[in-house]
């Protein structure tokens, strides 16, 4: 025997398909490692552990012991999970928390630019064609319509999430932790209603 995979079938039949799976996987060696200290295996080699289960006799010791290794394994892999998370918020909180001129003021700008220069600049243009008469102009407008309503619906979307996302970063600042989304409360509301 050769490597951790050749056990997954094995200890997956005996009852410990979470632990079976992973020693095929990339950590293996990890899930055998504590496959072999739950069998009581020394060395942790497959092929020591491969015998341990071959050779004991009672099923129920077996199984008792499997069933303490595929706990270890999802404590283990709860743990992973609690550290990623925990490191993915030290990194948002950082990330907000930073005096980047860039991520501080590029949205701002955006805001200002369409609410005060663009859409101004727009609405005069398309008053003043509307004021003169101006035949070609009005026109121009006219076939152009549904290319700038959706070029305005795309600017003050991106607008909407500037002004919600910020806010959810100003009580991310100040409570410690992201807020919960509108999604995620709403996917929350519907599912306690079922």
């Amino acid at each position: 025997m050769k490597d951790w995979s050749e056990l997954t079938q094995k200890v997956i039949g005996l009852g410990a398909p979470m632990l079976g799976g992973a020693l095929g996987g990339p950590f293996g060696a990890a899930a055998g490692k504590i496959l072999a200290d739950a069998v009581g295996v020394p060395g942790a080699t497959p092929e020591a552990v491969d015998a341990t289960l071959t050779a004991r006799g009672d099923a129920a010791a077996v199984s008792e012991n499997l069933a303490r290794a595929e706990s270890e394994w999802l404590a283990a892999l709860a743990e992973v999970g609690k550290a990623q998370v925990a490191q993915v918020g030290e990194t948002q909180r950082a990330e907000i928390a930073s005096g980047d001129r860039l991520q501080r003021w590029w949205r701002p700008v955006y805001a200002l630019e369409l609410s005060l220069i663009e859409c101004p600049a727009f609405a005069a243009t398309l008053l003043h064609a509307l004021w003169r008469g101006h035949e070609t102009g009005i026109n121009g407008f006219a076939s152009l319509s549904a290319l700038l309503m959706t070029y305005f619906c795309a600017r003050f979307g991106v607008l909407g999430v500037y002004v919600s996302g910020r806010t959810r970063e100003k009580q991310a600042a100040a409570i410690g932790e992201l807020p919960p989304s509108l999604l995620s409360e709403l996917v929350k509301t519907l599912v306690k209603k079922k």
